[in-house]
């Protein structure tokens, strides 16, 4: 079984912390997520996170295609608390180290009012897990974020918390999780294509 977890595409509104924000794709993004995809289907059900950079495409996927959709909150974005809705340059103005201090222990540098990483991790994998449980060895999509992905993969990989961001999501990049029983699952591929 594959499972390929796909990143929104460029939201309205371009680059910036959206965490939790509900923007929808800008026209490029809808054209980054169906050129991704192809004209090919080789999934047998659509899963996707909430917020509408998410779930708009995802739906549009699966009405396409004639498959099941499930729409799950635990595969929303980690919330970025203060920072949500700003970019790089916004929080640099205020403060010229917080990036460097974030990316060097995110863990601990959390913007204030962010979701803690430990348990936004937990809830991405409790979805994870589920999808498994559910799985008749039918390929899925989960369409979701970055950071919902790197919560995925750290999972899969045993990464340390403190190391997620290290993993570049691009969007509307594909990474593809191989799932076999009885060996462990394993990586083929991040930011490729269907």
């Amino acid at each position: 079984m594959l499972i390929d977890l796909m990143r929104h595409g460029e939201p309205v509104g371009g680059r910036c912390y959206r965490g939790q924000l509900d923007d929808p794709l800008s026209d490029t993004g809808w054209r980054q997520m169906w050129r991704a995809v192809g004209a090919r289907c080789p999934w047998g059900h659509v899963y996707s996170s909430p917020l509408r950079r998410c779930s708009e495409f995802a739906a549009a996927l699966a009405t396409r295609h004639g498959l099941g959709l499930t729409v799950d909150n635990r595969l929303m974005e980690v919330g970025f608390g203060e920072w949500e809705g700003h970019t790089r340059q916004d929080l640099l103005r205020s403060d010229p180290g917080v990036l460097e201090r974030f990316y060097a222990d995110p863990v601990r540098q959390r913007p204030r009012g962010a979701e803690p990483l430990d348990r936004f991790r937990n809830r991405v994998v409790a979805a994870w897990q589920e999808v498994l449980q559910r799985r008749d060895d039918r390929s899925v999509i989960i369409v979701a974020h970055a950071g919902t992905i790197r919560a995925v993969v750290s999972h899969v990989l045993d990464i340390p918390l403190k190391h997620m961001y290290r993993l570049n999501i691009s969007n509307a990049g594909i990474t593809r999780v191989r799932v076999r029983k009885g060996w462990p699952d394993s990586i083929d591929h991040v930011n490729g294509c269907s």
